[in-house]
């Protein structure tokens, strides 16, 4: 197996002036073909701004959930600071202009400019109906749409 593996960016993530948007790329534009009707989409982005030896390398780190864990590994966490910084969110579609390649949506948690690695489908039958979490998260929203009313800066310690 090779150590080395090329990613392309298909496009780029955009948050301007309050508007959250997902540009293609003109050669990728036709990727949406059919895409209409899902109201939800898995956005992959790569996070570039934490793309050095120091972040994917920290594996380890001190209780950023205030009632996690003292310490918590890196693959216990959706921490941007990652061994590879592929990051993943499900977004709301609010609307898709095909001709431009644009898919909007009220909310992303990526950067300006954050480079787009792919997008899929969010289907029912993803949905867990019976997942286990650990005691320090058990609390949180249990539904996409009732996160978004949740109190999480109450949740971390930064």
């Amino acid at each position: 197996m090779e150590d080395m593996i090329q990613v392309n960016s298909i496009g780029s993530i955009h948050v301007e002036k309050g508007r959250f948007y997902i540009k293609l790329k003109e050669e990728y534009k036709k990727g949406l073909t059919s895409i209409d009707g899902f109201s939800h989409l898995q956005i992959v982005w790569w996070g570039h701004l934490f793309d050095n030896p120091k972040y994917r390398n920290l594996l380890v780190t001190k209780q950023p959930y205030k009632k996690g864990p003292s310490e918590i590994g890196v693959f216990a966490t959706r921490s941007q600071f990652r061994p590879n910084p592929i990051l993943i969110t499900t977004i709301f579609v609010e609307e898709i202009d095909f001709d431009k390649g644009i898919i909007y949506t009220p909310y992303i948690d990526a950067e300006n400019e954050t480079p787009l690695l792919d997008i899929k489908p969010y289907h029912l039958y993803e949905r867990v109906e019976n997942c286990e979490v650990p005691h320090w998260c058990n609390h949180w929203p249990a539904s996409y749409e009732q996160s978004a009313s949740f109190d999480w800066e109450n949740e971390f310690n930064f």
